[in-house]
């Protein structure tokens, strides 16, 4: 069995007074490729920041490759829900992609040849190299995104998050964008975040359902009992040319 990467053991977490996550125990391992799906409100954003070192848990304990987040953070990866920018700010792609390499120095001002190389060869595995002097607001959606993908992947992280990647992208975009991060997942662990669940099922390894608590399924496979501990709620899934779900009619509590 592979090393594991993320160990969660008796976690809870609140906001004022409210608990948002609780009793959460959770591993996964090198190279996983984790969905991880919920209602608006479950805690799933909260995990994920816990997991980044971003927030601290009321209780349990958070270890990433073996240590507390804020000691591995050059170790991982955040493309973060929503990136608010001015799209006529003159900043180009390389630009973009240079910030993520101020995190390993925040003395350094001047970009040095590491860091050029470093820009270069993120931007030509995500096929934007031909982009980088394009200004950001000059790019489509889906190209957008594999430029902030760049960002986080600009340090080499072992592991990237994401959080709901493709709620700006066509579904053409939307394809692409996970066939290349199946492709980043042959080297490195990825945990997404998303509601997209039909689309997330054809790419990832394993499911953990997070509405307060988390239950984690190691098959990739999305069944309606799976959904039903996440939301809480019936939920039939369909098939007419193309996947969808449907909700039942369900009484109020």
């Amino acid at each position: 069995m592979t090393a594991p990467v993320i160990e969660i053991e008796n976690l809870w977490f609140s906001f004022n007074r409210h608990p948002i996550l609780k009793k959460v125990n959770l591993t996964i391992y090198e190279k996983e490729f984790l969905a991880v799906i919920g209602p608006n409100g479950g805690g799933k954003t909260t995990l994920v920041k816990i997991i980044l070192g971003l927030l601290k848990p009321q209780r349990g304990s958070v270890r990433v490759f073996g240590k507390p987040p804020c000691k591995v953070s050059l170790k991982m990866g955040y493309v973060p829900q929503r990136i608010d920018f001015n799209r006529n700010f003159p900043v180009t792609v390389a630009d973009i992609v240079h910030m993520g390499r101020l995190r390993t120095s925040r003395r350094r001002t001047r970009r040095s040849s590491d860091d050029e190389k470093a820009v270069q060869r993120v931007l030509e595995k995500l096929d934007m190299w031909e982009f980088r002097d394009y200004r950001i607001g000059e790019l489509s959606g889906g190209q957008r995104q594999r430029v902030f993908i760049a960002r986080a992947l600009v340090t080499e992280p072992d592991l990237l998050f994401l959080d709901e990647p493709t709620s700006s992208i066509d579904t053409r975009g939307q394809s692409e964008l996970y066939e290349m991060l199946d492709e980043l997942n042959q080297h490195i662990t990825i945990v997404v975040v998303s509601h997209d669940i039909m689309l997330i099922s054809s790419h990832v390894k394993s499911v953990a359902c997070v509405n307060q608590q988390v239950h984690f399924h190691e098959a990739a496979e999305i069944t309606e009992d799976m959904l039903e501990k996440a939301y809480h709620c019936p939920i039939d899934l369909i098939a007419h040319g193309i996947p969808h779900r449907v909700l039942k009619m369900h009484e109020d509590d």
